[in-house]
C-alpha cells in the first residue's frame, strides 16, 4: 500500500499549511486538557463530584495517553501522519462532546479515555511532520516551535475560557469546541498530506506492524541516555502539568487571588512555556549545549515554586511573574526530546519521542493526582482549609519531583553531536 503523495522538497508555503494543520491538532486538544483547570470547579458542582475524583479525572487522560503513546512514533515511521492523524482526530472531537454531555464520573472518564487516545498521537505528530516537512536537522527548533504555537493558544483558551463562563454554561462551551473538531477534521482531510511516499510492505498485515512496534521500542531503549532524557523531562513537564491543569488557580487563590485573577495568573505558567518553547531549543543549538540550558531552566523553576508556596504574597503582579517564569524556566523540558534525538538513529527519532512523551505522560498523571491526596491527608492531620501551610504540604511531591530532575541532569552527559566526542 502506497501513499499518494509523492516526496517533496522541503520547506515552502506547502510544508507551513500541513505544520499548522498538526499543530491545531495539538492546540485543539492540549486547549480542552488545560481549559479543564477553568472549568473543573463548575463540573465538580454541576456532577457532583468529590476534591479526589476532580483530580482523578485529569489524572485518567495523562495514565491513557502513556499507555498508547508508545506506540505513536513507530507507527508514523511505519504509516505517515495522515494515516495516523485523522483517526486521531475523529477520538478528539467526539471525547469533546461526550464530556459536554457527561452527566456522571463516569462519563466524563469515558471522555477522558476518548481524548487521550487520540491526543497521544498529536504532539508527536507534529514532531514528526516538522522533521519530515523541514529536515531532521531542524528538528529541535520545529519541535519546540509546537510547544510555542500549543501553549500561546492554551494562554488565550484559559482567558477566553474565563470570561466565556460569565456568560454561558460549560456544556454549551465545549458543544462549541466540537463542533471546531469537526471543522479541524474537515481541512485536514482535505490538505494534510505526508511530504514522503510512505510504503507498507506488500503482503504486511496488522499483526505484522504492531509486532515490529516493540522492535522499535527495544532499539531505542536500549540506549540508556534516553531513558536519564525521560527522566528529567518528565518530572519537569509533570510538575507544569500538576499546577496549568488542576492545582495553580487553587494556588492562587489561597495566595489572595479572585476567582479571575487566579485563572489569569495561572494561564501565565503556559505563556512563561510558550516564550520559553520557543527560545530555549534555539539557544541550546546556538550554544551548542543541552545539559547547561536544562541545569538553568531546573534552577529558574524550583526558585519561582518555592517562593510561591513558602513566602507571603508580596504583589498580585509580583505573583503573576513568579508563575510566568516557572514556565519560562519548565521549558527546557523540551530539551529532553532533542538530546534523545542526538543519540539515536534518524529512523527512530520518531519512536524516542513517542517514548519520552509517554514518560512525560506517566509521571505526568502521578504529579497531577499527588496534590489533592495529599490536601486530603492534611485535613485529615487538622492542617486549616485554604492556607499557604495545607498548599506547602500538598506541594512536596512537586518539590521532590524538581530535586530528582535536577540530580538526574547534573549526571546526564552532554550529547550535542558537536561536542559528544
Amino acid at each position: 500500500m502506497e501513499a499518494a503523495t509523492p516526496s517533496v522538497q522541503q520547506g515552502g508555503a506547502r510544508a507551513w499549511g500541513v505544520w499548522c494543520i498538526a499543530v491545531a491538532f495539538v492546540s485543539y486538544y492540549f486547549s480542552f486538557q488545560t481549559g479543564y483547570s477553568i472549568v473543573n470547579a463548575n463540573v465538580q458542582k454541576d456532577v457532583g463530584l468529590s476534591v479526589a475524583q476532580v483530580g482523578h479525572i485529569a489524572a485518567l487522560y495523562t495514565w491513557v495517553l502513556a499507555a498508547c503513546q508508545f506506540l505513536s512514533g513507530p507507527l508514523f515511521d511505519r504509516l505517515g501522519a495522515r494515516s495516523v492523524l485523522l483517526p486521531a482526530m475523529v477520538l478528539v472531537t467526539l471525547g469533546v462532546f461526550t464530556f459536554a454531555n457527561a452527566n456522571s464520573f463516569g462519563m466524563l472518564l469515558v471522555a477522558q479515555a476518548c481524548v487521550a487516545l487520540g491526543s497521544c498521537t498529536g504532539f508527536v505528530g507534529a514532531g514528526y511532520i516538522g522533521g519530515t516537512w523541514f529536515g531532521w536537522h531542524k528538528f529541535s527548533f520545529m519541535f519546540g516551535l509546537v510547544q510555542f504555537a500549543a501553549s500561546m493558544l492554551a494562554v488565550f483558551t484559559q482567558n477566553l475560557l474565563t470570561l466565556a463562563l460569565s456568560v454561558l454554561p460549560w456544556r454549551t462551551l465545549f458543544n462549541g469546541a466540537g463542533m471546531g473538531g469537526v471543522v479541524l477534521l474537515g481541512i485536514a482531510m482535505v490538505w494534510l498530506r505526508d511530504a514522503n511516499t510512505v510504503t507498507v510492505p506488500a503482503g504486511q498485515t496488522f499483526g505484522a506492524l504492531l509486532l515490529s512496534i516493540p522492535r522499535s521500542l527495544a532499539k531505542v531503549a536500549k540506549v540508556p541516555h534516553v531513558w536519564a532524557a525521560a527522566a528529567f523531562g518528565a518530572l519537569c513537564f509533570g510538575v507544569l502539568l500538576s499546577l496549568g491543569v488542576v492545582w495553580g488557580p487553587k494556588l492562587m487563590t489561597i495566595r489572595g487571588f479572585g476567582r479571575e485573577s487566579a485563572n489569569l495568573a495561572s494561564s501565565l505558567l503556559w505563556l512563561g512555556l510558550a516564550v520559553g518553547s520557543f527560545t530555549i531549543p534555539w539557544i541550546s543549538d546556538r550554544v551548542q549545549r543541552r545539559k547547561l540550558p536544562v541545569l538553568i531552566g531546573l534552577a529558574v523553576q524550583m526558585f519561582a515554586l518555592v517562593l510561591l508556596l513558602y513566602v507571603p504574597t508580596k504583589s498580585s503582579t509580583f505573583d503573576m511573574l513568579l508563575c510566568f517564569t516557572f514556565g519560562l524556566g519548565n521549558a527546557v523540558h523540551m530539551l529532553a526530546f532533542s538530546t534523545a534525538a542526538d543519540v539515536v538513529a534518524q529512523q527512530y527519532i520518531g519512536t524516542s519521542a513517542a517514548m519520552i512523551n509517554g514518560m512525560f505522560s506517566i509521571i505526568g498523571g502521578v504529579m497531577i493526582s499527588r496534590p489533592g491526596m495529599r490536601a486530603g491527608l492534611g485535613l485529615e492531620q487538622g492542617l486549616t482549609p485554604a492556607t499557604l501551610e495545607l498548599a506547602q504540604f500538598a506541594g512536596r511531591p512537586l518539590m521532590a519531583g524538581l530535586c530528582l530532575a535536577l540530580i538526574i541532569a547534573l549526571i546526564m552527559r552532554e550529547t550535542y553531536p558537536a561536542r559528544r566526542h
